[in-house]
């Protein structure tokens, strides 16, 4: 698509979360209200994921102006997973530029699975997007460094940078991926044959299982989504991670393929921009506003966390999060001169 909106100023629209004791409030009511379900599965295809604790549930919003609420297990450890691909993503753009990424990459949703190899073949191996498997792992095959442990260190470093603190590697995760994970690596050698891979696919696999398997927390999310939210500066330590450009490339690609196949229907019935991980985590980003991310490891037959979408919808509907929800100008008559 060429548009030519080359050196058009951007304005920026947003609006502001209710007062704070409002939002503690409306947390702790989203808590008490998915709590009880208890419909959904652990993931089960990732052995380790198997063993968790299915009543975990957390819930954090972190605010543009630093402010983090939480309930809940909000502190617990999980291996961030396919949550993961958003954030490189936007590491990658940072790097590389919005035109280079648009073309090898994507930005259109396969209307298909997540680990689907019929999307790739149906489209000449073009990934199509970056949030699913095959556009993924081609984005991490593009993280500047020379060698596999250059783009790992590039990729933990970044993804540190956004929720705030060190994160570090699930070892344990990692290893029980890596010996699994032989659709991806099925994947990045069918990229290669297209052409599409500059690095060896098995090393690009490596990276982007580490990725996957860092650890992090539904605080740590929060603040993640809520460095998105907030032009690419993380509002608790105050760092520039990535360019405002980033962020709205980002969370284009979010809302157009953030849930696979589903992510129309998150849209119509959430209307705010996010990504989940098969742990059991989702967050979310309402622009200017906020990050809120959830934790709670029963899934739905998509893969995504059951308690989760519940606490998100109930969220972006009190908190006023859609991006796409309006009310009626005052009348004319009343504006003020």
């Amino acid at each position: 698509m060429e548009l030519d909106v080359t050196g058009v100023p951007e304005r920026v629209s947003t609006g502001a979360l209710p007062g704070w004791d409002d939002v503690e409030s409306l947390l702790h009511g989203a808590y008490e209200r998915s709590a009880a379900a208890t419909d959904g599965v652990v993931a089960d295809y990732i052995p380790i994921l198997a063993a968790v604790d299915p009543d975990l549930f957390g819930i954090c919003v972190a605010e543009v102006d630093g402010g983090v609420h939480a309930v809940g297990d909000a502190v617990h450890e999980f291996s961030i997973q396919s949550i993961s691909k958003a954030f490189t993503y936007a590491l990658v753009c940072q790097e590389i530029g919005h035109e280079v990424v648009g073309v090898r990459i994507g930005v259109n949703n396969t209307g298909l699975a997540f680990n689907s190899v019929v999307a790739l073949e149906l489209n000449d191996g073009h990934p199509m997007n970056p949030m699913v498997n095959a556009g993924a792992i081609a984005t991490t095959a593009l993280v500047p460094g020379v060698t596999p442990t250059a783009k790992w260190e590039f990729v933990q470093d970044g993804l540190s940078r956004f929720a705030g603190r060190r994160l570090t590697l699930d070892v344990t995760v990692y290893e029980s991926e890596a010996a699994t994970n032989l659709r991806n690596r099925g994947i990045a050698q069918l990229l290669e044959s297209y052409g599409r891979l500059d690095v060896d696919p098995l090393d690009a696999v490596d990276v982007y299982t580490k990725q996957c398997s860092l650890r992090v927390n539904t605080r740590d999310l929060a603040i993640m989504g809520a460095t998105l939210a907030d032009g690419g500066v993380n509002p608790v330590t105050g760092e520039r991670v990535v360019d405002e450009s980033i962020c709205r490339d980002t969370l284009s690609v979010l809302a157009a393929t953030g849930f696979y196949e589903r992510s129309g229907e998150w849209l119509f019935e959430i209307g705010v921009p996010g990504k989940s991980g098969v742990s059991g985590g989702i967050v979310t980003i309402a622009p200017g506003k906020a990050g809120l991310a959830t934790f709670s490891p029963r899934l739905d037959s998509a893969g995504n966390s059951v308690r989760g979408q519940r606490a998100t919808a109930y969220l972006s509907r009190t908190l006023g999060l859609n991006v796409f929800a309006s009310g009626p100008h005052p009348p004319r008559e009343s504006r003020s001169a």
